[in-house]
């Protein structure tokens, strides 16, 4: 089956009676609520389940083995491949299926807020709650844009169509297929609205190296004066947190792209965790959740309808999907200048990376290839005492390409720009997990805005013998003998044996990667 064939089948769905393009959102509250897809909050926000798939399926994504892409990806556990006669059986079975429905919905957008660099994207969709979903999470067109609206690419999500892995080639009824070639990503089994978002992150992390863009699974804000800094940092390190800054606007939450012109936000919208959320702790994303708004998998009382952020009945990963210009303090479209400083955050259970360190540009790398935290008991099943987890790129479910390839490109971004790296701890000091204290918000604060102010330029420093970060001596609001962890440990031998621990987790993760310079590992490392 050639793409003609895909476009013409498209066309026969999307010429039938049953579809609902672009639809406001009153409309689409209207069509979830008369389908019973969900129910409206006391805040007018639209409250969805998503069934037994609380979150991403990654061993059921897959990539078609296509000749023009097959030399290019990275296979192996992240990018499994798939054949293109699979992908095209399941895609006419699917096609099919959404014909026989009653309605289908369909939002066309971009992705990118660069016009420059923009998607045009098509999401086709079985339910209206994942159509409000993508209206939310990706870039509305104006009238004048949607008249002009060409997709070069289409999500078509299924999630009432179950594969069976013994006649149609999956491991199980879920599957997300991206085909390149057909410039298509076909997704069924799962009602879990997030692989629709993910999987364009993917298409975007294969197709911006080919034109000099870095992509990056990162938070971004531009301070008063027009400084940019980037956030990157894996579940549970305070990105979020961190980014948000009253004197501070923000770019975006969580994916972007850095170009020859500066940084852009690749969404149009937030999809934020909601666990534990409340107004105190996060006023931004708590004000947010207004209608329009989606709530993924959060409990709420059936006679007020107030939302129960505390209720892990569902999942920790609860979730909220609204559209960025629900926030206030925000840069509109959201596109700046190159960064002036980049943060890698990590939340360390062991207690003995320094909670602020300068990284050269080989450090930079390595650890934005090792991309560090940790997973603390009870966050996960099985995970009963503090683990060292690393993704790379921060971001290894979504990354296409081999890694090398992100980490060049980062570190040109270093050279050309002059961008400072900082490796920010918020995790544990004077002990590890269980022994020490989360470190202070207050003080990550002050070492982030001193790192942002420029304040740690030229600030005395100190080399840490284990791991070869340069460690500040004095941060404005902080204890110096905070910055040090040997010297908030009680039991000196044992912060060096579980730094040395740290530190070999490290090497041995790294050896993973291929292909990368000899004077990365050697330069950017902790000492062997």
């Amino acid at each position: 089956m050639n793409s003609v064939d895909i476009s013409n089948e498209l066309h026969g769905l999307l010429a039938g009676s049953n579809v609902n393009v672009q639809l406001s959102v009153p409309q689409l509250v209207e069509n979830i609520l008369k389908r019973k897809e969900g129910v409206l909050t006391s805040t007018g926000a639209v409250k969805a389940e998503t069934g037994k798939y609380t979150g991403r399926s990654p061993k059921d994504k897959y990539i078609v083995e296509e000749s023009s892409v097959k030399d290019k990806i990275d296979w192996g556990a992240v990018n499994q491949p798939i054949s293109e006669e699979v992908f095209t059986n399941l895609y006419d079975k699917v096609i099919n299926h959404l014909k026989a429905k009653e309605d289908i919905f369909v939002f066309n957008g971009f992705a990118g807020a660069d016009e420059k660099y923009r998607l045009p994207i098509q999401i086709i969709n079985e339910y209206a709650w994942h159509n409000l979903f993508a209206h939310q999470l990706f870039i509305r067109p104006n009238e004048e844009e949607l008249r002009g609206h060409k997709a070069e690419f289409t999500v078509i999500s299924a999630p009432d169509f179950k594969a069976d892995p013994t006649i149609d080639g999956t491991k199980s009824e879920t599957f997300i297929i991206v085909s390149f070639e057909r410039r298509t990503v076909l997704i069924g089994g799962t009602e879990y609205a997030g692989e629709m978002k993910k999987s364009i992150f993917s298409i975007i992390n294969y197709l911006l190296p080919e034109q000099g863009i870095l992509p990056m699974h990162c938070s971004a804000n531009v301070g008063r004066e027009g400084d940019v800094a980037l956030f990157f940092g894996l579940s549970g390190t305070g990105k979020t947190t961190l980014s948000a800054d009253p004197n501070r606007k923000l770019i975006g939450d969580d994916e972007h792209g850095w170009s020859s012109y500066g940084v852009f936000n690749i969404e149009g919208g937030c999809y934020a965790k909601c666990i534990n959320l409340s107004r105190e702790k996060e006023p931004q994303i708590f004000d947010a959740i207004r209608f329009g708004a989606v709530l993924e998998n959060v409990m709420i009382d059936e006679d007020t309808r107030i939302a129960n952020y505390d209720d892990n009945s569902l999942t920790e990963n609860t979730r909220a999907a609204y559209q960025i210009q629900a926030i206030d303090n925000i840069v509109d479209p959201s596109i700046a200048g190159h960064p002036n400083t980049i943060i890698f955050l990590t939340a360390d259970a062991f207690g003995v990376l320094p909670p602020i360190s300068k990284l050269s540009k080989e450090q930079a790398m390595y650890h934005f290839l090792s991309g560090y935290t940790s997973k603390l008991a009870g966050t996960e099943r099985g995970v009963t005492s503090p683990e060292a987890t690393f993704s790379t790129c921060f971001g290894s479910p979504f990354l296409p390409l081999p890694a090398n390839r992100y980490a060049e490109m980062l570190g040109e971004k270093i050279d050309q720009h002059g961008a400072k790296v900082y490796l920010v701890n918020t995790g544990w000091t004077g002990g590890e997990y269980g022994v020490g204290s989360r470190m202070k918000l207050a003080y990550t604060r002050a070492m982030i805005q001193a790192a942002l102010e420029g304040e740690l330029s030229n600030v005395e420093t100190i080399t840490d013998d284990i791991f070869g970060l340069e460690i500040p001596l004095h941060v404005p609001g902080v204890p110096d003998v905070v910055l040090q962890p040997s010297k908030t440990w009680e039991d000196t031998a044992a912060y060096k044996a579980k730094a040395n621990d740290l530190a070999a987790k490290f090497l041995a993760n790294f050896k993973k990667f291929s292909n990368i310079p000899s004077e990365i590992e050697e330069l950017g490392g902790p000492n062997a």
